[in-house]
């Protein structure tokens, strides 16, 4: 996927104020208008144009592109947002869904950053004097353990406000939050009332925080279930035996079973994410040998290589006996 510069396409300064975007697309769009235009790509500079114009004429999105793009160039190839790359950053309203009906048809580049699907509405119809105020949307990061036990946690947001100079600024705020027990990725926490406040007397409305979980040294998740990649010695898989695992939990007892390959996985029900549907925990057992070996265990190593001559790990290969 290529990286967009939407300030490039547009042709103004990335300091550029908002009046001063909303000008050069007014100028720009009457020039590259498929229907007035005699340029050859009229069409997809006016498309790419309507593109650039939806993500820096909304302070929030613009805001959000700003941070993301310091390290990429225009027409860099292989862009890939990282998965947290909006964390934190807090989008009200239309900002969240990735704007109006215009924006169908926008390019992958779009899609990947602001194509938020289904998305939440909740500006009222018509100009009722009194107004319930937008919800705002945020995704944040939490410890896979919070989800096993719950917790409160202190949370910080960035949301976006307009400078006196006409500019969008970032203005941090700080939440004390609890962690539900049992929540997982991709859900979302409701604070009621945290969100912009109401006019006219109205109610404000709410905030949800998308629930992601931070890069775990030692765990994977997928759901609800989680995974461990547990090492063994040679022994324990020949002879099978009792072990000490870890889980988010804390620390369990697991049977090995004589004879196991390395690969061999295990389930242990139950085990994963306590949701309202418990997900699994899955272990996955690894064979490893010693970093180096002695003499005297080389000498048994090679004693058993010995005895097993008549085993042949390979055979299904088509190797021969």
């Amino acid at each position: 996927m290529e990286y967009k510069d939407y300030y490039k396409i547009m042709g103004v300064a990335k300091d550029a104020s908002q009046n001063e975007i909303k000008r050069a697309y007014r100028k720009l769009a009457r020039k590259y208008h498929p229907d007035v235009s005699k340029e050859s790509d009229a069409e997809e500079r006016f498309k790419e144009l309507g593109e650039a114009y939806e993500v820096l004429k909304d302070p929030e999105k613009r805001t959000a592109y700003d941070q993301l793009g310091a390290n990429w160039q225009a027409g860099q190839q292989g862009f890939q947002p990282p998965p947290d790359w909006d964390a934190g950053f807090e989008f009200h309203g239309d900002s969240y869904t990735g704007g109006s009906a215009g924006a169908a048809g926008f390019s992958d580049f779009f899609e990947s950053l602001f194509g938020h699907a289904g998305g939440f509405q909740s500006r009222p119809a018509g100009g009722q004097y009194q107004m319930r105020g937008e919800d705002s949307h945020a995704k944040v990061f939490i410890d896979l353990e919070d989800a096993y036990q719950g917790a409160s946690r202190g949370l910080s947001l960035r949301s976006t406000v307009m400078g006196d100079d006409g500019r969008p600024q970032v203005k941090p705020r700080s939440l004390n939050v609890k962690i539900p027990k049992g929540v997982k990725a991709g859900q979302n926490i409701r604070l009621k009332g945290q969100g912009s406040p109401g006019i006219g007397g109205g109610s404000a409305g709410d905030l949800y925080l998308e629930i992601e979980f931070n890069p775990h040294s030692i765990y994977k998740v997928e759901g609800a279930d989680v995974s461990l990649e547990v090492p063994i010695s040679p022994w324990e898989a020949a002879l099978g035996g009792k072990i000490t695992i870890p889980t988010p939990s804390g620390a369990i007892d697991l049977k090995i079973p004589a004879q196991t390959s390395s690969g061999k996985k295990m389930r242990l029900k139950g085990r994963g994410i306590p949701a309202k549907q418990p997900g699994d925990f899955y272990v996955t057992l690894m064979i490893v040998l010693p970093d180096t070996l002695s003499a005297e265990e080389k000498s048994l190593y090679e004693a058993l290589q010995q005895k097993s001559s008549h085993f042949n790990p390979r055979k299904k290969l088509g190797l021969g006996e």
